[in-house]
């Protein structure tokens, strides 16, 4: 359960992305900060003078989560991307599209330019960035064109060479007119080479350069170009700003890194596609005594890595593991392609394993006790049960239940809880078929008869089958799933949820038993949550047949009104009180509806 307030007081006073979703997990705005801390606790006080939009978003936020980054130039590029990837509902201002800038060098010429871009194309050029500056980037670009005398026309070259005059740059001393021949590829080269030296991060040359140009103009008494020499340096500082969200490669990798307090551990995982981070997760590991963080590491890539659907191209650990080859192996024999297992030392890369490792250690420092809570509630409560029933482990368990009026419209549910945790994505509904009137017994048979052939014959979504079948009931309900069972072949332990006189669980009937359970244990709580889940399933759609069933039945008896007629007008008006209250003009404004048709329709409620 996300809990705002003590959320809140977890935020860390750091640079970083915020991610808000709704509650069907849909993100629906994200944002960049200087410090996290600050600026998501402005969005929930009522003091302050929000605009409307912000008050919507806020009122469909469901719970919030972030990641930390080392500078707010990579909070703003990771922002970016994320936006990109989940076009989230009320970043409307981004819609537009912008990118943040680059600075290209084209080393694919014989006379290569230094040049602003706003994407990066694949092998076009070598790109620098992104930076948060457009304005500092093209100062940047002026400076180094005019410091290591870099062509700025788009002359094709040497093809070009000769065929017009030098440009205004090379008379003021600007350029080296290369359009001319004046100088040769190789002296034309080392320049090119001082620029990309200068974008890789050795600044301290055209800083001093800038400074002692600021400090002669003052000097001087030329405060105008003093100033000027200031701007530019302001502009070389802005673009020195180094990040590491985005690489120009284009490679999928994922980056991964743990924390462990010796109990318990985290495991991030960045997802860096085509260059850029777009998201992560991260997944919590029990620790054994001893397991070094190679161990976890080791464990966590064969658990994950044997269930994802995607492998990427390469996998960046924050430490060496053992089986590294046996493991890359298995990898590129899954992905039918080499994959590349590596541990960065330095650069870049190095730094983006040592972000993950930070948003690592603050999820199991500021999730530690929340982690226990939550691990008790589920996997503990399913050990609590395998424990009560002497089996040797629970991790799958399905649940049935039957719902009808009097034996109208009756269904079966099929609820599904793995390590105790609700996979709603295997749920199952049965419309009962060969049982009429009120039979709950029969009906639970053909359910788990039909459920259970399925599974046999591969039907997807039905070939895995649990650890345990609770039925939702004592001794009957038991005995006619175990028949069932025992007809199909199948060996799978049943128990029923037994319930007192006033329909609360009261134990746990198995082998002929019935197993009393403390009522304040997870186990008990579990149960519960199983029976009751089973319960809301099967009655929300017994209650959507029976709505459907009772529309028809009115709707039929009305002349020109068939299959295709019924349906247009719920897809129009939703709700049959809506067609009983419209008049004949705006019946004809569902589907197919003719005058005739909506008059007979008018008649019939009037």
């Amino acid at each position: 359960m996300f809990d705002l307030e003590d959320e809140l007081k977890k935020l860390p006073a750091k640079p970083g992305v915020y991610i808000m979703h709704d509650s069907k997990d849909t993100i629906i705005y994200v944002g960049k900060a200087v410090s996290l801390k600050n600026r998501v606790r402005q969005y929930f006080q009522s003091s302050r003078n929000h605009t409307s939009k912000i008050q919507s978003m806020v009122s469909h936020i469901a719970y919030f989560e972030y990641i930390i980054t080392d500078s707010e130039l990579e909070a703003l590029v990771l922002e970016c991307n994320l936006i990109k990837e989940h076009r989230p509902k009320y970043n409307t201002m981004l819609k537009d599209d912008k990118t943040y800038p680059f600075i290209k060098v084209t080393v694919h010429e014989a006379y290569p330019r230094v040049m602003f871009a706003r994407d990066m194309k694949h092998k076009a050029g070598r790109y620098f960035g992104p930076y948060t500056s457009a304005g500092a980037v093209k100062d940047t670009i002026e400076l180094l064109c005019r410091l290591y005398k870099i062509r700025t026309c788009s002359r094709n070259l040497p093809k070009d060479e000769g065929k017009e005059r030098p440009c205004l740059n090379y008379h003021i001393g600007q350029c080296f007119a290369p359009c001319q021949g004046y100088i040769s590829k190789e002296e034309y080269g080392k320049s090119v080479r001082s620029v990309i030296e200068f974008l890789n991060g050795n600044y301290s040359v055209v800083l001093n350069q800038l400074t002692n140009q600021m400090q002669e103009a003052s000097d001087r008494l030329e405060y105008e170009e003093a100033a000027r020499c200031r701007d530019l340096i302001n502009s070389v500082k802005q673009v020195a700003q180094k990040q590491k969200i985005t690489n120009d490669d284009g490679t999928d990798r994922d980056v991964i890194a743990c924390a462990s307090d010796g109990t318990d551990a985290v495991v991030q995982v960045f997802f860096i596609r085509n260059g850029k981070l777009l998201g992560r997760e991260h997944f919590h590991m029990s620790v054994a005594q001893g397991d070094t963080r190679s161990d976890i590491l080791s464990e966590f890539m064969k658990q994950y890595y044997g269930g994802t659907p995607y492998i990427p191209n390469v996998v960046m650990l924050q430490e060496e593991i053992e089986d590294n080859e046996l493991i890359a192996s298995w990898l590129g024999k899954m992905k039918k392609r080499k994959v590349s297992i590596i541990t960065p030392k330095k650069g870049d890369k190095e730094k983006l394993v040592e972000l993950a490792y930070k948003n690592a250690q603050m999820v199991l420092i500021q999730d530690g006790e929340k982690i226990k809570r939550e691990l008790k509630r589920t996997i503990g409560a399913v050990k609590e049960i395998a424990s009560w029933l002497s089996l040797p482990e629970v991790k799958r368990v399905e649940a049935f239940d039957i719902s009808n009026t009097n034996g109208v419209e009756s269904v079966g549910s099929m609820v599904v809880f793995e390590d105790g945790r609700p996979r709603k994505n295997d749920y199952r509904k049965f419309k009962i078929k060969t049982v009429k009137g009120p039979d709950d017994y029969n009906s639970m048979r053909e359910v788990l008869t039909r459920r259970f052939k399925r599974g046999i014959e591969g039907f997807t979504g039905f070939e895995v089958y649990p650890d345990i079948i609770m039925m939702d009931g004592g001794r009957g309900q038991v005995n006619i799933a175990l028949e069932v069972l025992g007809q199909l072949g199948l060996d799978i332990p049943v128990c029923g949820m037994v319930k007192d006189d006033h329909h609360n669980t009261r134990g746990l009937y198995y082998n002929n038993v019935e197993i009393p359970i403390d009522r304040h244990s997870e186990g008990f709580k579990l149960i519960t949550r199983i029976q009751d889940e089973a319960h809301r399933f099967a009655i929300t759609y017994h209650r959507s047949l029976r709505s459907k069933a009772q529309v028809s039945s009115v709707l039929d008896g009305i002349e020109g009104i068939g299959p295709a007629r019924r349906k247009a007008l719920m897809k129009h008006f939703l709700d049959i009180d809506k067609i009983r209250a419209a008049d004949v003009d705006e019946l004809m404004e569902a589907e197919g509806i003719t005058e005739t048709v909506a008059n007979n329709i008018y008649r019939f409620f009037h």
